[in-house]
């Protein structure tokens, strides 16, 4: 899907509905935008964000290791040390 914006004199850009419909951005959504090149953005949903940073760790991490359980773990250790 195309459209069209405009950037307005404060730097501000209105999403049309049928875009923030099709990528599931509600109003009032947190985004990320990140520069991916000179003239272009991308927009993500901060839970889409989450998501692809969890599918690149999770490339370097077995299926069988647990990290949140290894940071209590850790955790609890050095609250013990204290």
């Amino acid at each position: 899907m195309i459209a069209k914006a405009k950037i307005n004199n404060q730097g501000r850009i209105v999403l049309p509905a049928e875009c923030r419909e099709a990528a599931g951005m509600a109003p009032g959504a947190e985004v990320m935008v990140e520069v991916v090149g000179v003239g272009e953005l991308r927009l993500r949903t901060k839970a889409e964000a989450i998501r692809k940073a969890q599918a690149i760790v999770a490339r370097y991490i077995p299926k069988d290791r647990d990290l949140v359980s290894e940071l209590i773990v850790e955790r609890r250790k050095e609250a013990a040390r204290e």
